[in-house]
């Protein structure tokens, strides 16, 4: 076997063996019963209680640090911490890179989460977001038939309604799955033609939000996305 060879085995090797200790170190934290905030144990320790050597779980944590799972304090050591998954998603939710059938399932993804939130919605709002949510769509046409997906209307008129649903987490990934949803509704990749028709406008929805119920603003909600789903399902 040439050194070449040898060199590109020892690599693949290695990686191997980092990717199992990195599983395993995770599963020792968990058996430790240790949290966020606490110390993790040392270089050494882990060394010994996974049986590799020192070299093997230094790469292992430096994963773990990118990712956000440890961190490590001056003179005390490496300590647990709640990594942020979003901030580590967003790092990969490039259209450009992701494959077809990603793309198309995150398209579908936000369909999901928009029609799902109106229980959360009618239990937060207020009259103060009510009217924020009239000045935000006053400008907008009265039914969206003569447009399908408006990518800056989206951002702020979906975005206030997850600041109501109160839940920052799905805001954050709202913010994300956005600009996918907009390049696949503009790149032919569902292969099927918008099929322009009446529905139930941001104001529409409002309307409900305010007068109505959760079950008629996900029937709304349902409508508002209708050429979407004809666009997956035609």
């Amino acid at each position: 076997m040439t050194t070449d060879a040898t060199e590109s085995l020892m690599q693949l090797d290695t990686s191997s063996l980092v990717d199992k200790v990195e599983a395993n170190l995770v599963n020792l934290l968990v058996e430790r019963k240790l949290k966020v905030g606490d110390l993790i144990p040392t270089e050494l320790d882990l060394s010994r209680s996974l049986g590799v050597s020192r070299t093997v779980v230094r790469e292992a944590l430096l994963r773990m640090r990118m990712m956000g799972l440890i961190e490590t304090k001056k003179k005390k050591g490496s300590i647990i911490t709640s990594p942020d998954i979003f901030g580590i998603m967003s790092k990969s939710m490039n259209p450009h890179i992701l494959d077809q059938g990603t793309l198309k399932e995150i398209f579908e993804l936000r369909l999901v989460l928009e029609i799902g939130m109106a229980d959360f919605l009618f239990q937060r709002v207020t009259p103060k977001d009510i009217e924020e949510l009239k000045e935000i769509v006053k400008n907008e046409p009265d039914t969206a038939k003569d447009h399908i997906f408006n990518i800056d209307h989206e951002i702020v008129f979906h975005g206030k309604l997850y600041e109501i649903a109160g839940n920052e987490t799905l805001k954050r990934f709202q913010k994300m799955l956005l600009p996918v949803f907009d390049y696949v509704h503009n790149s032919g990749l569902l292969k099927k033609p918008a099929q322009i028709q009446k529905f139930v406008s941001h104001k529409g929805l409002v309307d409900i939000l305010e007068n109505g119920s959760p079950e008629l603003f996900r029937n709304g909600m349902r409508n508002h996305l209708e050429n979407h789903f004809l666009r997956i399902f035609s």
